[in-house]
């Protein structure tokens, strides 16, 4: 036990302080993409054909669909001009599916706040039930990350519940198969009303790499549930999932 203490004195205070200042992030993250302004050269479409989920748009730009994207970099392995990357920026949830959309020149909408009777009722406590819906367990790890002593989220007020009755939100990872339909359709009748609805991850907002499959329902999205927080990624680093909760409770601007 002693020897135990005195590890902890030694390893200091090890939870970093976001959101005043942002960790480092590792060198392999890929955040934002980075898109072309002009049309390709030669009407080159070699990242649209490479891209697994049909997460790049043709037309006079490129567009890449954040709620499909794998940020798997075929695309940009593809390019042969180079003039596709991923950033290291990793703000990334919105409030809308359709504010997933990337697309060069034109500023990414990040999510907003709760509307005020909301965020009156969730600002300063915020229970999630977690329903892994089908997924590898990538997203619910990254989400399990942000218990760990590393994030402590319960410092914000939000916390991981066991039962959808002491639950305000619906945290969903994976894309909805048809064996976890009937549980998430219950999880969802058990929560109370008024309730939140979060997608975490490609699968849980279009189906991600599974989006052809008859056995799921392409994601929250697919299966008809609105929802009120999209958190892209594949899966999404812990630090976007914090930043996406922390903005829908006005805690970072």
């Amino acid at each position: 036990m002693l020897k135990i203490l005195a590890s902890r004195l030694r390893q200091g205070h090890r939870t970093n302080a976001f959101p005043e200042e942002v960790p480092p992030m590792p060198d392999r993250f890929r955040g934002l993409p980075e898109l072309p302004g002009e049309p390709c050269p030669g009407g080159c479409r070699a990242c649209v054909d490479a891209c697994p989920t049909e997460a790049i748009g043709e037309g006079p730009r490129i567009t890449l669909d954040l709620g499909r994207c794998l940020f798997c970099t075929a695309c940009t392995d593809a390019c042969p001009e180079h003039t596709l990357r991923f950033t290291d920026e990793f703000r990334l949830a919105t409030r809308a599916r359709e504010d997933l959309l990337a697309a060069p020149g034109e500023a990414y909408r990040v999510a907003g706040a709760l509307e005020a009777k909301a965020l009156a009722l969730f600002g300063r406590s915020l229970k999630l039930r977690v329903v892994s819906a089908g997924g590898c367990n990538g997203c619910e790890v990254d989400v399990n990350v942000l218990g760990t002593i590393g994030w402590d989220l319960g410092r914000f007020g939000i916390q991981v519940v066991a039962s959808p009755r002491h639950a305000d939100a619906v945290l969903i990872c994976g894309p909805v198969t048809r064996n976890m339909e009937l549980a998430l359709a219950k999880t969802l009748a058990a929560t109370p009303d008024p309730k939140l609805v979060i997608a975490v991850g490609a699968c849980a907002i279009s189906g991600g790499p599974y989006r052809d499959q008859e056995e799921q329902l392409c994601g929250a999205v697919g299966a008809g549930i609105p929802v009120d927080l999209f958190i892209p990624g594949c899966p999404p680093h812990p630090l976007t999932i914090l930043d996406g909760l922390l903005r829908l409770l006005d805690r970072v601007k």
